[in-house]
């Protein structure tokens, strides 16, 4: 009996991350074709898919209310993922998805690929990062990694000028 509800549960939890990353993706694949679609159709299909995020957040509140409790956990790490999705802390779907992973790792890895962007525009007209490494550094803090003093201190130096979740 016991192992056909942790079943049950992992089949539920499998159900429920799928879900999570079926609507990252299409925040993803909205801010990639961005420059194709006209500015009301943009805002439309991003309002629909903030929609849905705010009723799965919806459906996890109800599910852990009265829920599992092996899945509290599950369930409230998805619940930050979608907070931070419709709340815009995080901008950048993939930034979205890999915080939803707990993928520190990932996110470092990013962080340093725009670091050499910035390098190689800033060379040619000046550009700035900022508000993506605002992003991945927030990302990061809330995973609870382990930050540098430098990227503290951007932080710092950065609140609320760019990750309203901050």
């Amino acid at each position: 009996m016991a192992s056909r509800g942790q079943t049950e549960t992992s089949k539920l939890k499998q159900s429920l991350e799928e879900q999570l990353e079926r609507l990252m993706a299409q925040l993803s694949d909205l801010e990639e074709c961005r420059a194709e679609l006209d500015q009301e159709e943009y805002d439309e299909t991003k309002s629909e898919t903030l929609d849905q995020l705010r009723e799965f957040n919806q459906s996890l509140e109800n599910d852990t209310a009265r829920g599992d409790m092996t899945l509290v956990d599950e369930l409230n790490n998805m619940q930050l993922t979608i907070q931070a999705a419709i709340s815009d802390a995080f901008r950048t779907p993939e930034v979205i998805r890999m915080f939803a992973k707990k993928q520190p790792d990932q996110l470092r890895e990013r962080l340093a690929q725009l670091r050499a962007r910035r390098q190689d525009r800033q060379a040619e007209r000046g550009a700035t990062c900022a508000p993506q490494k605002l992003e991945i550094l927030t990302a990061l803090k809330k995973l609870k990694a382990s930050l540098l003093p430098e990227e503290e201190l951007f932080l710092e130096t950065h609140a609320g000028k760019g990750a309203p979740g901050l």
